[in-house]
């Protein structure tokens, strides 16, 4: 612990001088997620934290220069769906802050005061390109698991910079098992929490009590309502997605971002219609539910073919295996999704859902959230040999990697207390 306290002091230290000077990363094969597409040969200029240039010009005087030729240079990943930091060990309930099944407040809570920077998974997630997640609760009483907060991956306790940027539900299956039974009692559930949150504070009781929400439940999702803060809503199947798609009917004001979609493809028109975004995993195949019983390979890739902004992400492995979104987009490509549609729905397209548009691009202005990688990002065997984050070079190490190079020479004469017993 003190020398997490010593390293982050010196970090303090020493950003002032970071910032100042300016770095061109020089000679990659620049993405830049913008109109300029991929650039050749190309430099990035960094300076204050921002990107002042992409182009093929020399580096200015008086830079720090960063050799980067024959390698990928890449906006740093956005993980649109996370939970690290919330959770260190998910069996251990005292390190696990995902949800709160013993409180009378759901939707109130918030994902930024449960996040704890020094979560090992971190620096895990942060060593595989991943500078950026949005933190998302987990719903335990009720359909909703409360508002979630954007962060970026350096393990500083300022990591959280920005609050309340999404409120997640949950319907099909797992929300008709926790509104009482079915579908039809969800639905009634989701409805009546919207009425009492639009008739706050006047339709309320002297008891602060509406026909479903307490006073401060239904101040919580006043904002969601008013289309000020988006809706999460975890929904499988296509009936169920029509259904939800049909929430703009009643609440025209709503925001909607649907997670999971996995027979997505199959209402594809619809969703690109409503101009709905989806957050998918590529990989969910196979038919282990009811709801899920079209699941297809091609999920991502026919979404995207079809106009829908698709990002990528795995909420079930969203504790420990954020990083995984790398492959996952990988693998999207293998099964019919566009390279670029693919590697933005991992960069620029979870950016803009939380409207951060300065982030998951390479342009002047924007944050200089920089990966370099030995390969294709979407390769499997690729990896970053540097990681940036508004500007600053990260450190590549992990506790793994740290146990890693301990025992990396067997033979080496080491304490007693580091040998097997």
């Amino acid at each position: 612990m003190i020398r997490k306290l010593l390293l982050a002091a010196t970090l303090l230290a020493t950003a002032p001088s970071a910032f100042a000077q300016s770095i061109a990363i020089t000679g990659g094969r620049v993405v830049t997620n913008t109109s300029q597409g991929v650039i050749e040969n190309a430099t990035v200029v960094i300076n204050n934290g921002r990107i002042v240039s992409v182009n093929t010009a020399a580096p200015p005087a008086g830079a720090t220069v960063v050799d980067a030729k024959g390698k990928w240079v890449t906006p740093g990943l956005f993980a649109a769906f996370s939970r690290i930091g919330l959770a260190e060990l998910d069996s251990e309930d005292p390190t696990n802050n995902v949800s709160a099944g013993g409180s009378d407040f759901q939707i109130s809570l918030r994902a930024a005061d449960s996040f704890d920077p020094d979560n090992t998974a971190i620096a895990v997630t942060r060593i595989e390109g991943v500078t950026r997640v949005a933190l998302v609760g987990g719903n335990s009483k009720g359909l909703f698991g409360g508002y979630g907060a954007l962060a970026d991956t350096t393990g500083s306790f300022n990591s959280i910079f920005a609050k309340d940027v999404v409120v997640y539900a949950e319907m099909g299956e797992s929300g008709a098992s926790s509104a009482g039974g079915s579908r039809g009692a969800a639905w009634t559930w989701l409805l009546t929490a919207f009425d009492d949150a639009k008739a706050y504070p006047r339709g309320f009781t002297d008891d602060n009590q509406g026909d479903l929400l307490t006073s401060k439940e239904a101040q919580a999702l006043k904002p969601v309502v008013e289309g000020k803060v988006p809706l999460m809503i975890e929904v499988h199947s296509a009936p169920d997605i029509l259904q939800i798609l049909s929430l703009r009917q009643r609440e025209p004001k709503l925001k909607l971002i649907l997670l999971g979609a996995t027979e997505g493809w199959r209402v594809a028109g619809q969703i690109a219609a409503a101009g709905v975004p989806v957050i998918v995993n590529p990989l969910t195949n196979l038919p282990d539910r009811f709801e899920i019983l079209a699941a297809t390979l091609e999920n991502a890739g026919r979404l995207s073919k079809a106009g829908v902004k698709v990002a990528i992400a795995d909420p079930n492995e969203a504790t420990h295996n954020t990083r995984w979104i790398q492959q996952l987009a990988g693998n999207a490509v293998a099964n019919g999704m566009p390279w670029a549609d693919a590697f933005a729905a991992i960069t620029s397209v979870p950016a803009n859902l939380y409207g951060r548009s300065e982030l998951g691009v390479l342009r002047a202005g924007a944050t200089a959230d920089v990966v370099i990688w030995d390969g294709d990002p979407l390769e499997l065997m690729s990896s970053p040999d540097a990681v940036y984050i508004a500007g600053v070079s990260t450190p590549m190490e992990s506790r793994q990697t740290k146990l890693r190079d301990r025992y990396l020479n067997v033979d080496e004469n080491k304490p007693q207390a580091y040998e097997r017993q």
